[in-house]
């Protein structure tokens, strides 16, 4: 089934003017369940104003009515020519102002962790553009030492789905081109839940680690070494003693 138009903010409007369930909101407009009780928590889609399905000829009143009747009733979206492929994506990506500031971290998480990834990939999942993607990628980008990768979906900029989608694409196309990936490459190839858990940097053993703390060798003190002083000097006084006797 087709998405309505502006799907977001009929959700917006659905959850504010109707008593359906979240369910079926989140079917007839082709949302997570947990996104549209986002909606109704005021989590998600702050600032969306409502967009009506039934002014705009996509829903009738008679099935908003059937829906809160039934919890189980599956809306049905009325057909609407100027809607079909709505759910295909137009042009590039629009990220809100507030998560635009973090796209330049998005980025770098990906060209760090996910280096089969395109520029062109990189640049749908997170909305961006190639420039900016090279000037990350090249370090030359004006703020790169104040930049700290972090995974886009935990930042919000892309879904866990879409991510996996454009590293499998981007690995299938690797493969048919008879490209084979490294071991580093492998390795740099992490889950979500794994990035999250990880260091800001790896740990390298520095050379107290390595070689052995100084200072401990230097709490030991001369006491340590006294068995050993005694042990290579010889009593002198018995020795004198018995060559006093002899005389």
């Amino acid at each position: 089934m087709n998405k309505p138009l502006m799907a977001r903010a009929t959700a917006v409007w659905l959850v504010d003017n109707t008593t359906l369930t979240f369910r079926q909101v989140a079917e007839f407009c082709g949302m997570h369940e947990l996104e549209v009780q986002g909606i109704a928590d005021g989590d998600v889609a702050g600032g969306v104003k409502g967009f009506d399905p039934i002014a705009n000829n996509q829903l009738d009143q008679i099935e908003i009515d059937r829906g809160e009747k039934d919890p189980l009733y599956k809306l049905k979206l009325k057909y609407n020519a100027a809607a079909v492929g709505e759910e295909k994506r137009r042009g590039p990506r629009y990220t809100p102002l507030s998560k635009r500031q973090d796209r330049p971290a998005a980025i770098l998480w990906l060209v760090k962790f996910h280096p089969e990834l395109s520029d062109g990939a990189i640049g749908k999942l997170v909305g961006t553009t190639k420039p900016t993607i090279l000037a990350i990628r090249e370090r030359t980008h004006w703020n790169i030492n104040n930049i700290a990768p972090v995974d886009p979906v935990a930042l919000g900029l892309c879904k866990q789905s879409e991510l996996d989608t454009a590293v499998q694409a981007a690995v299938r196309k690797r493969a048919a081109d008879g490209v084979v990936m490294t071991d580093d490459e492998r390795r740099k190839l992490v889950s979500t839940e794994q990035s999250l858990g990880m260091a800001p940097d790896a740990r390298v053993p520095n050379g107290l680690e390595v070689f052995g703390d100084d200072e401990e060798e230097d709490k030991r003190g001369p006491s340590d070494f006294s068995n050993a002083e005694s042990f290579f000097n010889l009593p002198q006084g018995g020795h004198d003693d018995d060559e006093d006797d002899h005389r």
